[in-house]
């Protein structure tokens, strides 16, 4: 179950990250849609972890709560797998994400006509949050809160559909 859980964990964070790395080095702008989007393709290895632990273990049955925690592990492994390439990435590219997402919120909002004292009261919310980002205690578990929340949502919803052994059956 171990080895299940840490190898879909890893897979699916590796999916998920480097999706999300594509999209910030392709494109200039940083999309919370697509961001989810991304998630929501790497996040399928909660159940096919779950599923391949009911299969070929556990002879094709396996109940909510042991479906569920199998799939909270993947998630686990998932979301600490995404930090830690998040965290390579910022070192490679000289944690330059912040100053560059700043400069890129602040333009589109200029161009959208924002000015004067809401400009400058954006501004400083935006610099007070690139200087709380600097620090990794506040930036890392951010990080871990942006996927874990949708991988817990996938690992319920895994477990409540696998445990029908109907439900995907395994092939004779």
């Amino acid at each position: 179950m171990k080895r299940t859980i840490l190898t879909y964990g890893l897979i699916s964070g590796a999916i998920i990250i480097l999706g999300m790395i594509a999209t910030i080095v392709l494109s200039a702008k940083h999309s919370l849609f697509l961001g989810y989007l991304i998630m929501l393709v790497g996040l399928p290895a909660i159940l096919l972890a779950v599923k391949s632990h009911r299969d070929k273990v556990l002879g094709g049955v396996i109940k909510f709560w042991p479906a569920f925690l199998i799939g909270l592990g993947v998630a686990v492994v998932a979301g600490l797998a995404y930090v830690a390439i998040w965290e390579g990435y910022l070192a490679i590219t000289h944690y330059r994400f912040m100053d560059d997402y700043t400069a890129q919120m602040l333009a589109a909002k200029k161009a959208e006509g924002l000015s004067g004292a809401a400009y400058d009261k954006l501004a400083a919310e935006m610099a007070q949050m690139t200087r709380n980002y600097a620090n990794p205690l506040y930036r890392m578990p951010m990080t871990f809160a942006e996927i874990f929340p949708v991988g817990l949502l996938v690992a319920l919803a895994s477990a409540a559909l696998l445990r029908n052994p109907k439900f995907l059956p395994a092939r004779a």
